[in-house]
């Protein structure tokens, strides 16, 4: 390499360590400090002898509507403005669009204690939609979100228009894979540990196929953002309840049981598995093959339709939106 080309890898490792450092501000324990692109509203209700909030965006139709709704579902690193991106489009398409934040995440209540469990969180969201009038929607899900977007569908397939499963986790047994179980003290004591860097580079190779564009993060700052805020403890420990919950409620042997239309979308090059980092290496080889457990799960799930993006990786609907949005929409209920 030439004495000019490697001032100019300096000057962009420089560079870019300077804007990820510029942007590293602390955020409360439910984001407070991170703007959302639209207002952000709360659902109060009691659960489990909690009084929560549930934050949530409410898109208009910013073109004719149709009167369909998409109710979108964000994953377990992600929050409901990950999903400005899509939530334009669809508004432009016609649709309502509603994105909440799930307890447990982002703008939303952190309790101490509560059983997380994806049919709490299921009922949680149906209780949302109830309160807005909306009593069958287009149920949408990214990565964790995919694997909720399951749960709601199996409980209210009469209020459930569609699924759209964006690179969801839970297509495989992680247990029988040889995932070994963490608990919820050690993925705590994990969580507290979590930095900006740890979670880009987790990202950069899982979510973005190994890509990294500018505009990315954004995403890993809001997250981190949280860990190094004042209440970063129960925003870990709720963390920790989360990632129990994933491992321990399972869904994949209830794929079959699947009623509605279900549009399965997954990057090819996506190995997301949950705690795929402690199981042995022998065992971590075989988890987390999206191309064979997709089109498994488009075999076993009644009435799915599967579309691969062979370049991506957990999540297509950020590294190929132009792509990812025309074929969302060309498949779309309406």
């Amino acid at each position: 390499m030439s004495t000019f080309f490697k001032v100019l890898s300096v000057l962009a490792v420089f560079c870019c360590a300077s804007a990820y450092s510029e942007e590293k501000s602390a955020y409360g324990p439910e984001l407070e400090g991170f703007s959302y692109p639209w207002p952000v509203h709360q659902f109060k209700f009691e659960s489990q002898q909690n009084t929560l909030h549930m934050a949530y965006m409410d898109v208009a139709p910013s073109s004719q509507a149709n009167g369909l709704t998409v109710v979108l579902l964000h994953g377990k690193n992600f929050c409901g403005a990950t999903w400005e991106s899509s939530a334009r489009v669809l508004s432009k398409a016609g649709y309502r669009v509603v994105i909440p934040d799930q307890i447990g995440f982002c703008k939303s209540s952190k309790p101490k204690a509560y059983q997380y469990t994806f049919q709490q969180l299921a009922e949680n969201t149906k209780q949302l939609l109830e309160s807005l009038g909306i009593h069958k929607a287009i149920i949408m899900g990214h990565s964790t979100g995919g694997m909720l977007a399951i749960r709601y569908g199996l409980m209210y397939p009469k209020a459930t228009a569609q699924l759209v499963l964006v690179d969801p986790i839970g297509l495989e047994d992680w247990k029988r894979k040889g995932v070994p179980y963490l608990g919820v003290d050690r993925w705590y004591q994990h969580e507290l540990k979590k930095t900006d860097t740890g979670i880009r580079n987790y990202e950069r190779k899982t979510y973005y196929a190994g890509q990294w564009k500018p505009e990315y993060e954004k995403w890993v700052q809001m997250l981190a953002g949280m860990y190094r805020g004042p209440g970063k403890d129960i925003v870990a420990w709720n963390s920790a309840l989360l990632y129990n919950m994933i491992y321990t409620q399972s869904v994949y042997y209830e794929l079959q049981d699947i009623t509605e239309p279900t549009l399965l979308m997954v990057g090819a090059k996506d190995t997301t598995a949950i705690g795929k980092a402690f199981a042995a290496p022998a065992d971590r080889a075989k988890l987390g093959n999206y191309p064979v457990l997709a089109k498994a799960a488009a075999k076993r799930i009644p009435h799915a339709s599967l579309v691969i993006f062979p370049d991506a990786g957990h999540a297509p609907q950020m590294q190929e939106p132009d792509k990812f949005h025309q074929i969302l929409l060309s498949k779309l209920l309406k």
